[in-house]
């Protein structure tokens, strides 16, 4: 079996919309931070100031105080929001590579299992060891592919978690911190 120049350029093809789609995605993924981090920079300057012209009004130092320690919880509270923001936008968009990448390993596997069925079917006579030797790594190497990629799933849902429980730590930290102001 030989590679025409029609199925060359069929896959530069393939892989050149796969690479545009890949593009357009991330650009989306880029936009929705810009626009996450101009509407945080906006609520930021507009609260810092509405909080200097309380903190200004305040009637005595210790109303002053009881200000500050007031906007700890809730600085807090944004602070993971927006954390968790930009996080969910990061994870969309590695979403979509995973899904490309995984999509691209099973056309690469099954490229390559036909292959293997063409080559066992045309291989010379007594050759039959070493074509059985060719199947066995190809399977092993497809296991150690799906092993990878499911520890690599594995260790994101740990991540996701341990990122989660500290998120919920620092929330009651600062609540806490709030209650004693």
């Amino acid at each position: 079996m030989f590679i025409t120049a029609d199925q060359i350029t069929a896959a530069n093809k393939t892989n050149l919309d796969a690479l545009q789609g890949l593009a357009t995605k991330s650009f989306a993924g880029v936009e929705k931070l810009v626009e996450l981090n101009m509407a945080a920079a906006k609520a930021m300057v507009t609260e810092s100031f509405s909080h200097a012209q309380s903190v200004l009004a305040a009637k005595d130092l210790q109303a002053a105080f009881a200000l500050q320690t007031g906007l700890v919880a809730p600085m807090t509270e944004k602070a993971v929001s927006y954390g968790r923001h930009v996080y969910g936008i990061l994870m969309e968009s590695g979403s979509e590579y995973t899904k490309a990448v995984e999509g691209k390993t099973a056309e690469a596997q099954k490229a390559i299992t036909q292959v293997m069925e063409n080559v066992s079917k045309n291989a010379p006579i007594g050759t039959e060891s070493a074509v059985a030797v060719l199947k066995s790594a190809l399977a092993s190497s497809q296991n150690a592919i799906d092993s990878a990629q499911s520890s690599a799933k594995q260790a994101l849902a740990l991540a996701e978690s341990n990122i989660t429980a500290v998120t919920e730590q620092a929330l009651s930290a600062a609540a806490a911190v709030a209650k004693k102001a």
